[in-house]
């Protein structure tokens, strides 16, 4: 049974949510850092995620299965005047073991409700070309706005395209 919740306090997570970091970036995932990322990275990148969820700036979703986190994903705020509708989607993460298993849907669903509670409008997202979130967003009604070839490495070093999604609440 899979639970899925706010996560308002990382200190309980820190741990699991740098493992899920390292395990990502060591598969390829192009999120930010290349391989191999040390637990002392990871975890200075989840305490500025703090720091983003204790001011305000970012949402922290996570999907436990039997109280192991196994998934998560980050709404970034915008407090711009002109962009206070608009939210991005950060950093969805799933653990190997739980892949296939609707965890990443799941985590987005979530996500939306919390973003159309929030009064957000529209949501902005990218992700490198051929990942598995590629073939996803477009599933979960995201439209894609355009590649950029060669925009970043991803966890391997290797330079990929990236593909921005954007989806328009209702």
């Amino acid at each position: 049974m899979m639970i899925l919740r706010l996560i308002n306090q990382l200190d309980d997570d820190i741990s699991a949510l740098t493992h899920l970091l390292i395990e990502a970036v060591a598969e390829g995932a192009s999120i930010g850092f290349l391989a191999p990322l040390s637990v002392h990275d990871a975890g200075v990148y989840w305490q500025q995620v703090a720091q983003k969820v204790a001011h305000h700036d970012s949402i922290l979703f996570g999907a436990y299965q039997q109280d192991t986190l196994v998934g998560t994903v980050q709404l970034a705020l915008c407090h711009k005047a002109n962009g206070a509708h608009r939210g991005e989607v950060e950093k969805l993460i799933v653990a190997k073991s739980a892949q296939g298993q609707g965890v990443a849907k799941s985590l987005m669903h979530l996500l939306e409700l919390d973003a159309k509670k929030q009064g957000l409008q529209l949501l902005v997202l990218d992700t490198k070309v051929g990942d598995t979130a590629s073939f996803l967003y477009p599933k979960l009604g995201y439209q894609a706005a355009g590649t950029i070839p060669n925009f970043a490495r991803d966890g391997l070093g290797k330079l990929a395209a990236t593909v921005y999604f954007y989806k328009e609440l209702r």
